[in-house]
């Protein structure tokens, strides 16, 4: 059988929110509890509302954040911790795709010696052989060769973005984290963007966490689909149960705003206020306020998540009466 690329278990992360600067300091908890895992050249989604938590997870699975609880296991050994020569080293199997490629480049350098500042940093292929090895790279994200002395003013938001790629591409990683990656994009580039994501992640047999609000996007690249709510994943399950059966009340609202060509936008599950302040986390289920279906369990008693089916797995006291109809 074959073992998880990257597995977390149980992970925690508590920040304090302090308002004023005599304020008493409030606990908030981004991530609450998370236990995932991605099989080599997997894809998992991780997708929610803003301030679900979903990139502060995707940081802490890179060991950027360590986790104040819970552990990360990589190739099956435990994550070093921040700093180490051995976590620096570790950097080169797993690499992480910024947002905004323009804050992620370095506007002083030119595009082709961000891309080979990896291979620098690591020691990675002699001296005389890396810069053919950037050259490679760029052909393969859809940059010309003439732009190896472009600087990231220079392109287009697509083209930064596929030169982020090629970066983070540079070590030949085993894992991308890429954190809301075509977000800031036009449409048509976002579509560019996925699709050579998906070929480079085949072609060298990459596992890939896509972190992103755009269901859209979700569905055409993900394998698996985590949802995240409030600092929890509520939802997990093959991408393609989740859209066309998804079981927790939260992913159907999620599931329902993603419109489809052809059909009119009626039946739609509108869920009501706004997410609660992390700060002040509801007791019982976080989604209870928002939810058509709470009961009064669903006030007191947090729901573990918990396997409902075959794949399946989902964090709802009334999982099972999840088909019911919602309100519109």
């Amino acid at each position: 059988m074959i073992a998880p690329l990257i597995k977390a278990e149980g992970l925690e992360r508590v920040y304090k929110l302090r308002r004023g600067p005599f304020g008493k300091a409030v606990p908030v908890r981004a991530v609450d509890g998370v236990s995932l895992a991605v099989m080599p050249g997997e894809t998992l989604g991780i997708v929610g509302e803003s301030g679900s938590g979903k990139s502060t997870l995707g940081r802490m699975l890179l060991g950027i954040d360590p986790a104040q609880s819970g552990a990360v296991t990589f190739e099956g050994s435990r994550m070093p911790a921040l700093g180490t020569a051995e976590w620096r080293a570790l950097r080169a199997r797993m690499q992480l795709v910024y947002q905004d490629p323009l804050a992620a480049l370095d506007r002083r350098l030119t595009i082709a010696a961000q891309i080979r500042e990896p291979l620098d940093i690591h020691g990675l292929l002699p001296r005389d052989a890396r810069s053919a090895r950037v050259q490679d790279l760029m052909i393969g994200v859809g940059l010309r060769r003439d732009q190896a002395g472009s600087y990231p003013h220079e392109l287009s938001g697509g083209q930064r973005q596929r030169a982020v790629i090629a970066r983070a591409l540079a070590t030949s990683p085993k894992l991308l984290v890429c954190d809301e990656p075509v977000s800031a994009l036009d449409v048509s580039i976002q579509a560019q963007v996925v699709n050579m994501l998906r070929d480079l992640q085949e072609k060298n047999h990459i596992a890939m966490i896509f972190i992103s609000h755009d269901l859209k996007v979700v569905r055409n690249i993900a394998d698996r689909v985590a949802v995240m709510y409030l600092g929890r994943i509520v939802e997990e399950a093959s991408s393609d149960v989740i859209f066309q059966a998804p079981k927790h009340p939260y992913t159907k609202a999620l599931v329902s705003s993603v419109p489809v060509p052809g059909k009119p936008l009626t039946g739609r599950m509108i869920l009501q206020g706004e997410p609660p302040n992390p700060a002040n986390r509801p007791s019982g289920c976080a989604f209870h306020p928002r939810c058509p279906l709470a009961g009064d369990i669903c006030r007191t008693a947090s729901p573990a998540l918990r396997e409902i089916g075959e794949g399946r797995m989902a964090a709802c006291h009334m999982v099972e009466g999840a088909d019911a109809p919602m309100a519109a």
